[in-house]
């Protein structure tokens, strides 16, 4: 869970930042900032920087979501082990 919170809370800032200098980059050459334009735009441009800044993160969550399925299959194992024996 740690894991989880701390990639989606990078992303969250990652998101902010890449908002912030849109708009004060699209500010600097035009009068109005449409802001709809600039958070679709923020949106690409985070999740490009996040896909390479942030894979370490997302391999450290990736482990952690890969363990806890593993640990849930073998539960389900054992309980269906234990049905076909009753």
């Amino acid at each position: 869970m740690k894991q989880f919170l701390i990639y989606n809370l990078l992303r969250f800032v990652m998101l902010l930042t890449s908002l912030v200098i849109v708009i004060g980059v699209w500010s600097l050459l035009a009068d109005e900032v449409p802001f709809l334009w600039a958070l679709i735009i923020a949106f690409v441009l985070s999740g490009v920087t996040s896909w390479f800044l942030l894979a370490p993160q997302r391999q450290a969550l990736a482990l952690v979501l890969e363990e806890r399925a593993g640990r849930a299959s073998e539960r389900f194992e054992e309980y269906k082990a234990q049905g076909d024996e009753d």
